[in-house]
């Protein structure tokens, strides 16, 4: 008996060691925690301008961007386009000036963190200005000039010499203007939308240089003839030479000479010649205003 209980004995320990005689808990594959949507999400590392007018490009650098994604200041959606996967750029819309939060949405809909955009307001750009010469002596119509560029407003103002000129907005590409009466030279055009934000200047110059167009016989007398100048920028005082000799001008006629100049208009003169004979001969006229400007010089064929 002692010899069975020995064999049971040692048989109940043989199986104990081979299989437990209750079954183990099954181990759990541990997982890692899952990323969180701020690691994953658009993420913005700089912005190129930090502040715009409506129509410049933005370009973002940053990632996360994946292959569509929108690019929202405030409310606004404004679609964006992924250069490679460390910039996207996109055009600013009209919008008001202002500061707005800029964030990005991917297409999965995951959104980045807002940052601070500044809209500029939008600035005149004041392009050409048509004609952007005209002579001293134009008058009414000949004086108008339209003033092209873009961003112009129905506020839109537009100086003269820095100062607030009469002018109507034609368009946002056009501002039509008369020129006032000024002294000849180069002076300053210039668009505002604001006091602060103005375009830059353009120069329209009032053309003071004579030019003559042409030359003809007028009226005749017993011993002299007239010659009609005509041309343009004439002044009350404008002298005319004649072959390097000057007649009329500033300071009278001299008292010794018969021959003179009568300003008739700013393209008019008439030059009273005294011929010393009848036969047709060549010689060349040539225009000077007060201030020394002078016309080309033209080959003349008279008496």
């Amino acid at each position: 008996m002692k010899n069975v209980a020995a064999i049971l004995f040692i048989m109940t320990f043989c199986l104990a060691g081979s299989a437990p005689l209750f079954a183990a808990e099954r181990p759990q594959r541990v997982m890692n925690p899952a990323a969180s949507t701020q690691d994953t999400a658009p993420a913005i590392l700089s912005i190129i301008p930090a502040q715009a007018e409506p129509g410049d490009k933005v370009t973002i650098f940053g990632s996360n961007f994946g292959e569509q994604i929108s690019a929202f200041l405030g409310s606004v959606e404004i679609p964006a386009r992924v250069i490679d996967a460390k910039q996207i750029e996109f055009t600013l819309p009209q919008l008001d000036a202002g500061l707005y939060a800029l964030y990005l949405k991917r297409g999965d809909g995951v959104v980045g963190r807002a940052y601070n955009f500044s809209v500029q307001p939008q600035r005149p750009v004041l392009s050409a200005l048509s004609p952007d010469r005209i002579g001293s002596c134009a008058q009414g119509e000949e004086r108008d000039v339209i003033a092209a560029g873009r961003n112009f407003v129905e506020t839109s103002l537009l100086f003269f010499d820095n100062a607030s000129i009469k002018s109507r907005v034609a368009s946002s590409t056009a501002i039509a203007f008369r020129v006032p009466q000024v002294a000849g030279g180069l002076h300053q055009i210039m668009v505002k939308n604001s006091p602060e934000n103005a375009s830059v200047p353009l120069a329209l110059e009032i053309e003071t240089k004579p030019e003559v167009s042409q030359v003809t016989m007028g009226a005749a007398s017993v011993n002299y003839y007239e010659l009609i100048i005509d041309g343009k920028n004439f002044q009350q005082n404008s002298a005319i030479y004649v072959d390097g000799q000057r007649v009329g001008g500033i300071g009278g006629q001299d008292a010794a000479a018969r021959e003179k100049v009568i300003y008739i208009d700013c393209g008019r003169l008439i030059y009273q010649r005294f011929p010393y004979s009848p036969v047709v001969k060549d010689f060349r006229l040539q225009v000077v205003n007060p201030g020394n400007e002078g016309s080309q010089v033209v080959n003349v064929s008279a008496p």
